[in-house]
């Protein structure tokens, strides 16, 4: 059976996604905060263990225009719930609305629920309750500008949740963040990848997991893996080739420093969870300490923003530490993330290209200063 599909992610790394289905080989259409894409169930499990920016894979079930409760009733209804909802689902409905006449979210839940539930006891020949007993398939109906979307989740809880994070430290970025931000970078495997500002370890884990080619969902568990209409073979074989694909015997540069002892610590032991505690070198090490004399490499760099005021001083210092250091380094890539849109003036040099990403609800801009590379 195919399915019109969908990848959901942060706004600003649309692209990025499109980008990685095109590799794994769709045709994609993407659009704001979404890729559109094609597949069976064979590419649910594929999308699934394979996409490192995206937030979750959705099966589109319909799609309508509804200015009233009674269209949004009839709508629901009229699509085929039993190609997907066995008797006993547990078929939560989230619910979200945009610039759209029906704009009351619990209503807008209420009677989807209502009418998936209507054409369930229709098609089951129930006239009590239905038991939602089973697995779990996940609802959402979104409506935009009075265009209704919905789609059913086979994700679970989002992607970004890798399973290596055993601890984190105040204001972690997201695994998938972390992963958009290196492939950003257009980091290759070959080049040396430094992360002054580390933290819990995150980006230079996930520079460590694309570098090996390890499939960023397979420590981990979707919820499509319970339904009854899933081919428990198909998830198997996905995962036997995902782990096949892994490159063992790669060599590669990636370091992962930062001032506090006990985030090393942490970042070690996540590194320990993700399976590449032999890739990454992480140490306790303050960003005016390093020093280089290699080339060509990349540093991604997650530095605090300094929200509170007390801290702003703190981090403009940082910045022009940075700034200095890496002045020199004319060969190397230097991308940074902050929300602070006085970066620049502090890091001393325009930067070459800035992009805007969220990290969460918050704005954040990535300051990019391209090396002028050394032909070897």
């Amino acid at each position: 059976m195919n399915f019109k599909l969908i990848a959901t992610c942060a706004a600003g790394i649309e692209s990025i996604v499109g980008n990685e289905l095109k590799h794994l080989g769709y045709k994609v259409n993407v659009e704001n905060g979404r890729v559109r894409f094609d597949g069976d169930v064979a590419d649910i499990a594929k999308t699934n263990l394979w996409l490192r920016t995206a937030d979750r894979i959705k099966i589109v079930v319909g799609e309508f225009t509804a200015k009233t409760f009674e269209e949004l009733f009839q709508g629901v209804e009229g699509l085929n719930w039993e190609d997907f909802l066995p008797l006993d689902a547990e078929f939560p409905v989230a619910g979200k609305s945009q610039k759209s006449t029906l704009h009351n979210v619990p209503s807008v839940q209420a009677i989807t629920k209502k009418a998936i539930v209507t054409k369930m006891s229709t098609v089951y020949h129930r006239r009590t309750k239905l038991p939602e007993t089973g697995a779990l398939y996940p609802i959402e109906v979104a409506i935009n500008k009075d265009k209704v979307l919905i789609t059913l989740d086979t994700t679970g809880s989002s992607l970004f949740k890798r399973g290596y994070r055993v601890n984190k430290g105040g204001a972690p970025l997201k695994e998938n963040m972390a992963a958009a931000l290196v492939l950003l970078a257009r980091w290759y495997p070959e080049m040396p990848f430094v992360d002054p500002v580390c933290g819990s370890g995150t980006i230079p884990i996930e520079a460590a997991l694309i570098g090996c080619n390890i499939a960023p969902g397979l420590k981990r568990n979707f919820v499509f893996e319970n339904w009854d209409w899933v081919d428990k073979d198909i998830i198997k074989q996905a995962r036997e080739q995902a782990q096949a694909a892994i490159k063992k015997d790669i060599d590669l540069d990636i370091s992962g420093y930062d001032i506090d002892g006990s985030m090393i610590e942490i970042a070690k032991e996540n590194a320990v969870q993700a399976g590449v505690q032999d890739i990454v070198n992480f140490k306790q090490m303050a960003v005016k300490d390093f020093k280089t004399d290699k080339i060509n490499g990349v540093i991604v760099a997650n530095p605090p923003y300094g929200e509170r005021l007390s801290d702003k001083e703190h981090v403009h210092q940082l910045y022009q530490q940075m700034g200095k250091l890496y002045q020199p380094l004319t060969s190397w890539s230097k991308y940074i993330l902050t929300s602070d849109l006085q970066f620049e003036q502090f890091y001393g040099t325009k930067a070459t290209k800035r992009r805007k990403l969220y990290n969460g609800s918050l704005r954040t801009d990535f300051f990019q200063y391209w090396g002028k590379k050394i032909r070897n």
